[in-house]
């Protein structure tokens, strides 16, 4: 029987800030945190004097796990800047912060998304990205962390991003509900890249490629459906389910049933296809 996934929030999508996060996710009821590293726009810096050692005293304090770090701030400066540019400089120094920061935190994954200025347009950009990505890679390899990358690749495109990084320490964040809002078919993403998706899976729903307010599992994502095909690829579950639905709205009952969604799923070594005995209210 496999080990049932921890279930995890995402930091950047629940109200306020990373400060107050550990103490959001104990009272809601998840087992771990992935946070972001911040910057305009996005929150306190995460790696500024002091907050390191704060949010590790705080997680601590309310046996929240650190789960991972995320660079969100890539999206506003680009991985596919071309070698050499101050863009490519910026966006080197910020995979340096989020992996030293995921190593300060203890958190076994640093993650870097491909939105955006980010995205990845044709071949061009994915050789750029491929490039920035294996050195960073290299970077959490030497740190003893996994590096995963998101993006909006279709399925054949995605696996030759894999093997254009081409460093074991390399995989590919799965996320339940951003390939159905970009076109592409959730179930042939995890077919073709399945042996590099990363240990921490974002679930996410919502209806007509757009995410609104649903409950896990009540939007047209297959989130559950999404989970079964994974296991039945790699024949293990995931360490840790973490939820990015929009909880920015401060709505902690939404929050708190979504969870439970989550655990029994994550009770469930099996993760079935067929849809789970939802908590109600």
């Amino acid at each position: 029987m496999t080990r049932s996934p921890r279930v995890g929030l995402a930091g950047w999508r629940l109200p306020g800030n990373h400060f107050g996060a550990a103490a959001l996710a104990r009272r809601a009821g998840a087992d771990g945190l992935q946070l972001d590293l911040g910057g305009p726009g996005r929150g306190p810096w995460l790696d500024a004097p002091g907050t390191v050692d704060r949010l590790r005293d705080d997680c601590a304090a309310h046996g929240v796990e650190l789960l991972g770090v995320a660079g969100n701030t890539l999206n506003d400066i680009g991985l596919t800047a071309p070698a050499g540019s101050r863009d490519a400089l910026r966006a080197r120094r910020v995979l340096v912060r989020v992996l030293d920061t995921a190593r300060a935190l203890g958190a076994p994954l640093a993650f870097v998304p491909s939105f955006r200025r980010s995205a990845i347009d044709g071949p061009d950009d994915l050789r750029r990205t491929a490039d920035v990505l294996a050195w960073a890679a290299r970077e959490a390899d030497a740190r003893g962390l996994l590096l995963a990358g998101e993006n909006a690749l279709q399925p054949a495109a995605a696996r030759a991003l894999v093997e254009q990084v081409a460093v074991p320490s390399f995989r590919l964040v799965l996320d339940t509900y951003n390939p159905r809002v970009y076109g592409v078919d959730v179930l042939a993403l995890i077919e073709a890249t399945h042996p590099w998706i990363a240990p921490q899976v974002h679930l996410k729903d919502g209806t007509g490629g757009v995410v609104g307010r649903e409950l896990l599992g009540d939007g047209d994502g297959g989130v559950w459906e999404a989970l079964a095909a994974l296991l039945a690829h790699t024949g293990a579950s995931p360490d840790a389910l973490v939820l990015e639905n929009d909880y920015r709205d401060g709505d902690l009952r939404r929050l708190a049933l979504d969870i439970g969604r989550a655990r029994v799923r994550a009770a469930r070594a099996e993760l079935p296809a067929t849809a789970p005995d939802h908590p109600r209210s």
